[in-house]
């Protein structure tokens, strides 16, 4: 079996990063990840899950991430910007989501900036599906290395939403939401989800 793979406990092959023994992380590779998503909650939960991400693995968010809905009102834009100073410092006690002001402070903050989209564009989903004419990207990748981190695609919405007040949207952390939302898919071949 290639490097690029793992077998479940289902005998089902899935992209290398799932790891071994972990179901946790199979039911979000086979439910959700590369699913394309359609609603604004959705889409601003996983962009704030990934800006939360940066520089810790995305395992460590996807346990914390029941933490991050009940502290961030289940990612409902409009009731997070009524969020106060005080109440966004208080959930740096809460060791349930990562503890970082920076990361806390950016939800409100992208929120707001979220907000201002969906007014321009209709929904936040109009906007981000407009850089893909309403079509997923699907890749089917031979090697790890053949994988990117970021690509143009995810070079331009990072810099359009930079423009717009966004924060910890670096391309990197752009493209890992991409993928999430099933706008670009990015399994392995081989993969039992792999469609090319």
């Amino acid at each position: 079996m290639s490097d690029c793979l793992v077998k479940g406990k289902d005998e089902k092959n899935r992209c290398f990063w799932v790891g071994e023994n972990k179901e946790f992380y199979e039911k979000y590779h086979d439910e959700e990840w590369g699913q394309p998503i359609y609603d604004d909650r959705t889409h601003f939960e996983f962009l704030s899950l990934e800006g939360a991400q940066a520089g810790l693995s995305w395992e460590t968010i996807l346990k914390k991430r029941e933490g991050y809905r009940k502290s961030f009102y289940n990612f409902e834009v409009k009731k997070i910007i009524k969020m106060t100073d005080d109440s966004l410092e208080k959930l740096r006690e809460n060791p349930k989501i990562i503890r970082n002001r920076l990361k806390i402070n950016s939800v409100r903050n992208n929120a707001k900036v979220f907000i201002e989209i969906q007014k321009e564009f209709g929904s936040f989903n109009d906007y981000i599906w407009n850089y893909v004419n309403h079509k997923p990207i699907i890749n089917a990748w031979d090697k790890k290395e053949d994988a990117p981190a970021f690509n143009e695609l995810s070079d331009i919405v990072s810099k359009d939403l930079k423009k717009r007040g966004m924060k910890f949207v670096g391309s990197t952390i752009i493209y890992s939401y991409l993928q999430a939302a099933g706008i670009i898919v990015d399994h392995f071949k081989g993969c039992w989800k792999c469609s090319k």
